[in-house]
């Protein structure tokens, strides 16, 4: 499912003629939507019931079960930008493509690190 909502960015990010306005609102919402489903199913099996957590808990908690120190500030951060991407103010800026761009890469590392593509970032956690 994050892997469909990552493509879904991607396609809007190169469309941008089509949605004029809407489209970097919906890239970062899509985003944020796969970077929170990674984060649910990375959470599974070293923690069930943790997904259930605060946003903020679960992403302080994030290098329990990565070993990767740019990875986890990564996610955090990308975290927190989408989140203020995601809801509409009239005296900010809309974030750019690179931003975005940026934001999809951090996060489909972290779909990968949680799909086990990466076995290096993730500890090994007793079950």
């Amino acid at each position: 499912m994050s892997r469909d909502l990552i493509d879904h960015a991607h396609r809007l990010i190169r469309a941008t003629e089509t949605y004029e306005v809407v489209w970097p609102r919906a890239v970062a919402l899509l985003t944020r939507q796969a970077l929170e489903e990674a984060l649910a199913d990375l959470w599974r099996y070293p923690y069930p019931g943790m997904e259930d957590a605060s946003w903020s808990t679960q992403l302080a908690c994030l290098d329990e079960v990565l070993d990767d120190d740019t990875l986890v500030g990564e996610i955090r951060m990308a975290w927190v930008w989408l989140s203020r991407a995601c809801h509409h103010h009239h005296y900010e800026l809309d974030p750019t493509a690179a931003e975005l761009d940026r934001w999809i890469r951090q996060t489909e590392r972290l779909v990968t690190v949680v799909a086990g593509g990466t076995d290096e970032s993730r500890r090994d956690l007793p079950g």
